[in-house]
């Protein structure tokens, strides 16, 4: 004979959480949701750097409007951007588990347009 569950039963089963397609862990720190761990250790150590004057203008999320020929072909909104003190440039940051295609395409693009080269970190 087969056990049957109750429809509360059923619909407590389905809405379990369904892990992150990556298996990336969403962390908050300082009031801040990141999408993964490795994200929030980072913001965590920019931090450290900023309050010791070794980074200026950090900016979260920033976006940037991909422009080719006068058509927005995207929008690309980075992970980090700052002014690095000791290296005196503007650093735009990616923490990447897995560089998706999408991400390769907008990352060659901020290059041609902006002339900026994203730094990923694994």
């Amino acid at each position: 004979m087969t056990e049957r569950m109750s429809a509360e039963e059923f619909r407590a089963i389905r809405h379990e959480p369904k892990p992150s397609k990556y298996r990336n862990r969403k962390t908050v720190v300082d009031g801040i949701k990141f999408d993964s761990k490795r994200e929030a250790q980072f913001y965590a150590s920019l931090k450290q750097l900023e309050r010791a004057g070794q980074v200026y203008e950090v900016e979260l999320q920033k976006p940037y409007a991909l422009t080719v020929n006068g058509q927005l072909v995207c929008t690309y909104r980075c992970d980090f951007a700052f002014y690095d003190a000791i290296q005196k440039r503007n650093r735009v940051v990616d923490i990447k588990g897995v560089a998706t295609k999408d991400f390769n395409i907008k990352r060659k693009l901020m290059l041609a347009v902006y002339g900026i080269d994203v730094e990923v970190i694994r």
